[in-house]
C-alpha cells in the first residue's frame, strides 16, 4: 500500500514509511515525524520552505510564551483599572452629614489596658491610635477614668488596679509621653482636671474593698503629688468640678448622698441625702455609715429589688453655670437636680434604665445621660426636664460620656459583654441620632473630649 493520496483531492494523508504527510494546507510539503529531524513544512508563511522541527519545537514555545504575555497584560490592565476606579470612587454615602472638621477623644478601656484616640470627621469614625499601658505585660491594670487638662497638653489616667492600690498616669496628648505617675487609694475611678489645671481629683471607688468610708485623692499635676486625700462616703463615684472650679462634686453610691469639697480647704464642706421621700442636704460631711448599703447592684447594671426606693448615685454632674447639681440615681432611673444655692432638690428627672453618667453641654441647654441597664443614651432639655430623645447604644453597657467643645456631638463610650470589643458611639446632638461607631479594647469607660481642628 503506498499510503499516499492525490494532492488536493481534500482528504488528509496517511504516514509513509519515510515520514511524510501531503494535506490540503501543504500540497507541496511535507511533514516528516519527530523521528526525522531532517524533515521539513514548506508552506506559504514560510516562503523559504524549511523549517526543521527543532525549531518547530521552539516556534510553538515562542508562540505560547507570547500568549500568556498577553493574558498577562491583559490581566494587569484590568486588575489596574479596577484599582484606579476604586480609588477614585467616591466613599460609601453616609446616611447622615459627616462633619468638615475633625473631632478627638481619648479613650480608656479597662478590659486590656488600652488608651485610644478616636477620631471623627470627614471620613468617619475610626482609632487614630492607642497604646497598652502599664509594665508587667502579665498583669492587667485597668484604666479606669480619663481627663484632658484645660489647655489640652496632657491627658491623666487612672487605673483601677494595683498591690494593693492603683495609681494615676500623665501623658503628653500629642506622642503619649509618660510624664509622671503617682499611687492613691483602692481602685482609684473617675477623674477630672481642675479648670485652672493645677490638680487632678480622683474618686478612690475601693469596689473591691470592705463597705467601710473611702476618699477623694487631690494630686498636683505639674509634681504628680498626692496632695490631700479626703474621706468621703462608701464607694464614691464621679468627680466633677463647677465651672467656676470653687467646688468638687462625687457621689456616694452605698451611701446614697452627694458630697461637696471646698477647692480651696481640701475638706468636705456639704452633703446631701438623696433617697426618695427623704432628700434633704447638710453642712460638714457624710455622718453614720451604718446606713451605708452593701447591695452593689451589679455596678449598676443590675435592676433594684422589689421595693427598693434608694438612689444608689453613680455620678455627679453640674451645670453649665454651677446653679444646678444634676445626680444620676441608677437604681430609680432618674436624674435629682440640686440647688447649689439653697441646697435643696428641685425636681427628679425620669431617663432611661439604670441611668450611669452624665454629662451636660456648654451652652447649659442639654443633659446627656448613659443608661447601663437601658443599653441607651437619654438626652434631656434641661429647661422642661423633658426626654428628647433615647438612642440606643450599639452594644450592651452604656458607661461614659463626653461633649464636644463645639456641643455638636457627645462620645459615649459602652463596655460591652464578654469577648466583645468595647465601643465608641457618636451622638449628633442637634438631629438627636447615633452617627458614627468604631470598636476600641473591652470593657471601653473613661472618655474625654481633647480637641476639634478644622
Amino acid at each position: 500500500m503506498s499510503g499516499k493520496r492525490e494532492a488536493g483531492s481534500g482528504k488528509r494523508g496517511t504516514t509513509r514509511p519515510e515520514g511524510a504527510i501531503t494535506s490540503p494546507k501543504h500540497p507541496e510539503g511535507v511533514v516528516t515525524s519527530p523521528k526525522h529531524p531532517e524533515g521539513a513544512i514548506a508552506s506559504p508563511k514560510h516562503p523559504e520552505g524549511v523549517i526543521t522541527s527543532a525549531a518547530r519545537d521552539l516556534l510553538f514555545r515562542a508562540v505560547a510564551a507570547k500568549q500568556i504575555l498577553r493574558t498577562l497584560r491583559a490581566l494587569v490592565i484590568t486588575v489596574s483599572f479596577g484599582v484606579a476606579a476604586n480609588a477614585q470612587s467616591p466613599l460609601p454615602a453616609s446616611p447622615f452629614p459627616l462633619p468638615a472638621s475633625t473631632y478627638y477623644a481619648f479613650i480608656g478601656s479597662e478590659g486590656n489596658d488600652e488608651v485610644s484616640l478616636v477620631r471623627f470627621g470627614p471620613k468617619g469614625a475610626s482609632v487614630d491610635h492607642k497604646f497598652r499601658m502599664g509594665t508587667n505585660p502579665t498583669e492587667l491594670i485597668g484604666p479606669h477614668g480619663v481627663g484632658v487638662s484645660p489647655d489640652g497638653k496632657y491627658y491623666y489616667v487612672s487605673t483601677a488596679h494595683g498591690m494593693p492600690n492603683g495609681a494615676l498616669w500623665k501623658y503628653t496628648t500629642v506622642g503619649d509621653s509618660l510624664k509622671g505617675r503617682v499611687t492613691l487609694g483602692s481602685f482609684p475611678a473617675t477623674v477630672q482636671v481642675s479648670p485652672n489645671g493645677a490638680y487632678i481629683y480622683v474618686v478612690n471607688f475601693n469596689l473591691h474593698g470592705d463597705m467601710v468610708p473611702s476618699s477623694v485623692s487631690i494630686v498636683y499635676g505639674d509634681g504628680m503629688l498626692e496632695i490631700a486625700r479626703v474621706p468621703t462616703c462608701v464607694m464614691p463615684h464621679g468627680s466633677r468640678f463647677n465651672p467656676q472650679g470653687t467646688k468638687h462634686y462625687s457621689a456616694c453610691m452605698m451611701n446614697d448622698a452627694l458630697v461637696e469639697i471646698d477647692a480651696n480647704t481640701f475638706k468636705v464642706s456639704r452633703h446631701f441625702m438623696l433617697t426618695k421621700g427623704s432628700e434633704h442636704g447638710m453642712s460638714g460631711p457624710v455622718g453614720s455609715m451604718a446606713s451605708a448599703s452593701h447591695d452593689m447592684s451589679g455596678h449598676g447594671s443590675a435592676a433594684p429589688k422589689p421595693g427598693d426606693i434608694s438612689c444608689s448615685p453613680t455620678w455627679a454632674q453640674p451645670s453649665a453655670d454651677g446653679a444646678k447639681i444634676f445626680v444620676a440615681c441608677n437604681k430609680s432611673s432618674e436624674i435629682v437636680e440640686i440647688d447649689a444655692n439653697t441646697w435643696t432638690m428641685t425636681r427628679r428627672i425620669p431617663t432611661g434604665d439604670g441611668v450611669y453618667n452624665l454629662a451636660v453641654s456648654h451652652n447649659g441647654k442639654l443633659l446627656i445621660g448613659t443608661n447601663k441597664r437601658g443599653h441607651s443614651v437619654s438626652v434631656i432639655d434641661i429647661a422642661s426636664g423633658k426626654e428628647l430623645a433615647r438612642i440606643p447604644t450599639s452594644r450592651k453597657l452604656a458607661s461614659g460620656v463626653a461633649v464636644s467643645s463645639d456641643d455638636k456631638y457627645a462620645f459615649v463610650t459602652v463596655e460591652g459583654i464578654g469577648s466583645e470589643p468595647g465601643t465608641v458611639d457618636i451622638i449628633d446632638l442637634t438631629s438627636l441620632a447615633k452617627v458614627a461607631s468604631v470598636d476600641v479594647g473591652q470593657q471601653a469607660g473613661g472618655v474625654d473630649f481633647w480637641k476639634v481642628v478644622p
